[in-house]
């Protein structure tokens, strides 16, 4: 059993710069300064990019229940950059709590895998003997389906910079997947029950 003081994983990555042990620590330091008892960070992955003038910070907190809180900041400077997106994964963190003490509940610890099959469009061979397009598969992921009730997938989306989210609908117990509309709000698809 892991005590209330222990420390989260975390795992610094650096993209075009060199992860000295002077950013290591000072990331580490930031990310377990995050003094929040809900949600429990068990693991966090940090980006660090460097283009040019750009310097990027990325942070996915991989919490307890399923939760996953990502952000990213971008400034000329990369420990602004670091601290700019631990204060944004701290102010989610703050609103997650909020929000879901409000509307506690049981949940059942049922995650289920889908795979995604990413298709690419280009390019087009043609089967002559049919004359149907076919297309190459290029990429399959696995997702991890977890169930939520569809407040919380909102909430889980809006702090996620992805378009969609599967998830297993914790009233149902049947995949839905939500996603993002171009007019800022979200669409809810879910399996007809016939």
């Amino acid at each position: 059993m892991i005590s209330a003081n222990a420390h989260p994983h975390v795992n610094v990555q650096g993209r075009h710069v060199a992860i000295t042990p002077a950013i290591n620590d000072y990331v580490t330091r930031k990310i377990e300064s995050l003094h929040l008892d809900y949600p429990k960070i068990i693991e966090a992955h940090v980006i660090l990019e460097v283009e040019k003038y750009r310097h990027s910070a990325e942070v996915v907190l991989v919490c307890s229940n399923h939760i996953t809180i990502e952000a990213c900041e971008e400034t000329s400077d990369m420990y602004a950059a670091i601290d700019a997106v631990v204060d944004k994964v701290a102010r989610q963190m703050r609103k997650y709590k909020t929000r879901l003490m409000k509307k506690h509940r049981p949940r059942k610890d049922i995650v289920q895998h889908l795979e995604e099959l990413v298709l690419n469009p280009e390019p087009v061979e043609e089967d002559e003997s049919d004359g149907h397009h076919h297309h190459p598969v290029v990429r399959t992921e696995r997702y991890p389906v977890k169930p939520m009730f569809i407040d919380e997938a909102v909430l889980q989306l809006e702090m996620s910079h992805r378009q969609f989210l599967v998830f297993l609908n914790a009233r149902s117990s049947r995949v839905n997947v939500l996603y993002r509309r171009k007019s800022g709000d979200f669409g809810l698809i879910e399996p007809s029950g016939a």
